[in-house]
């Protein structure tokens, strides 16, 4: 099948290879949040220091927590919508869910054909969505402002469809553990933003950070921008209203997410870019931190395996 066309590509894209990489959250209560994640999404503990945490599948940190005091859950602002993480296969997919299900944790079944996917919340309110991907079951496309997807057989789909939960467990053995932790395989695959003007947005991911767009739909007041064809690494949207401001300096959510350049050139490429556009930027010991238009932060770095211990505490 298929995978979706980019709408537009500027004289420069960013290299085909980028892909996101770990997502760096303030959090209330680091305890709590630790335990949500490693008991009911199976995130094994990489490393804690103080007030600061790094988890993941056992590799490179897919997230970072960060407690600090007196803080308050926001809502109307920019920043994270969800942040999504991509298993290897169905079959890992079916035992996360089945955990959630086990557990009687709330989350929501969705089909998008080319994706099958959950959708929840963390104790504190972050959004986070657990897929797999499904492309043999067809392709959605974002073309003059319309969503179209459509199914392997050709029929079409709203794209959101209710999940078969059932068929997606006959994926797992009888003898399948589930409170087993991430295999190894599982990444961060997208992330999707709240952002104060879809356009604004847009130019700054397409137009300076280099992202094809691939699709922009006004009457959902959305869009999705990528690196190499896949459908997205970054989502867009208004619905926390237009204009919306960035959270106050006491709100928990997003710290950061990570932007992963396979090699120095690439990196030093959009950095230029970036540069020249006059966006104020700080630089740190792994990267480059720059933030967008409605102030949500992104980490220019190149993907490195870095071990906890090579890295600055006051740049994560």
């Amino acid at each position: 099948m298929n995978q979706p066309q980019a709408e537009q590509k500027t004289d420069f894209s960013i290299h085909p290879a980028t892909s996101i990489g770990h997502v760096s959250l303030t959090v209330a209560n680091l305890e709590n949040q630790i335990k949500f994640y490693q008991q009911v999404l199976g995130f094994q503990l990489h490393w804690r220091e103080g007030n600061r945490a790094g988890l993941g599948s056992g590799g490179i940190d897919l997230l970072r927590l960060t407690e600090e005091p007196n803080l308050k859950r926001y809502r109307g602002v920019t920043g994270l919508y969800h942040f999504a993480v991509v298993f290897p296969n169905r079959r890992e997919l079916a035992r996360a869910v089945a955990r959630l299900f086990a557990l009687k944790y709330r989350n929501h079944p969705t089909d998008h054909i080319m994706t099958k996917t959950t959708y929840l919340d963390d104790p504190e309110g972050n959004g986070i969505e657990l897929y797999a991907e499904s492309p043999e079951d067809g392709t959605w496309s974002l073309k003059n402002g319309e969503y179209i997807t459509r199914r392997a057989d050709g029929t079409l789909s709203d794209g959101r469809e209710p999940l078969d939960v059932e068929a997606l467990f006959k994926n797992l053995k009888e003898d399948d553990r589930l409170d087993i932790p991430l295999p190894s395989e599982t990444r961060m695959g997208h992330i999707h933003l709240h952002v104060r003007d879809l356009h604004e947005a847009v130019d700054f991911y397409h137009g300076i950070l280099g992202f094809d767009v691939m699709g922009v739909v006004d009457a959902f007041q959305m869009a999705f921008v990528s690196a190499g064809g896949y459908h997205h690494h970054i989502g867009l949207n208004t619905w926390q209203g237009a204009g919306a401001p960035p959270p106050p300096a006491d709100a928990t959510g997003m710290r950061y997410f990570t932007v992963d350049l396979p090699d120095q050139k690439a990196l030093d490429d959009v950095v230029a870019r970036v540069d020249a556009a006059g966006i104020p930027s700080n630089q740190t010991d792994v990267g480059l931190l720059v933030n967008d238009p409605s102030q949500n932060g992104a980490l220019l770095r190149v993907r490195e395996l870095l071990s906890r211990s090579q890295e600055s505490i006051g740049t994560t």
